[in-house]
């Protein structure tokens, strides 16, 4: 990953809860907003990792730091997983993300949200998340399904199918109930 693209990805992060351009506030919500300081650390491993002058240096430091914040904030999320532009974590606490699912852009993750690998069966696999998608507190998303573009997951959900663009899903199992979509959860979308 080139420097542009790493901040890129950090102020489009820090763009979704600010609303303003650039990296204005960062320090500030670097140390206010929990969320976006798990996000910068997720950003930061990945960067210094394919870095091969800070790869031995500052590497090491924030993987310590991303595995303490790990614990302290009960998020389980590898620096190695596929995440897009203006990823937001709304509320931490009980968030586990297998290393293999893909997420789009612009993904709100709620506390105690799972996007979990099967070993076995039809749906063997892992999650891919699509873009501009909305995660409710407590969804479990599991198994090779693919969450479409716009697609909001109701709190409690779990998703075990596809889910179409623009579905609003709730339910165990998760079944759709519209097609409204996440308009309305996902916001601040416009920083490119």
């Amino acid at each position: 990953m080139e420097f542009g693209q790493y901040r890129f990805l950090v102020c489009s992060d820090l763009y979704r809860i600010t609303g303003r351009r650039g990296c204005k506030g960062f320090f500030r919500n670097l140390l206010r907003e929990p969320g976006f300081r798990y996000c910068f650390l997720l950003r930061s491993c990945r960067y210094l990792r394919d870095n091969p002058l800070l790869k031995y240096t500052l590497s090491p430091l924030a993987r310590l730091l991303h595995s303490h914040y790990s614990f302290k904030y009960g998020i389980s999320i590898s620096p190695a997983t596929p995440i897009g532009s203006g990823f937001y974590i709304a509320h931490y606490g009980g968030i586990v993300v297998n290393t293999d699912a893909s997420i789009g852009k612009n993904c709100n993750l709620n506390h105690v949200v799972t996007i979990a690998q099967t070993n076995r069966g039809k749906r063997k696999g892992v999650p891919t998340i699509g873009d501009n998608v909305y995660i409710g507190p407590g969804a479990k998303i599991i198994g090779r399904v693919t969450v479409g573009n716009n697609a909001a997951i109701g709190a409690n959900c779990v998703v075990t199918k596809d889910v179409p663009d623009n579905a609003v899903v709730v339910g165990v199992p998760g079944r759709v109930i519209s097609f409204e979509g996440s308009r309305g959860y996902v916001n601040r979308t416009d920083y490119e």
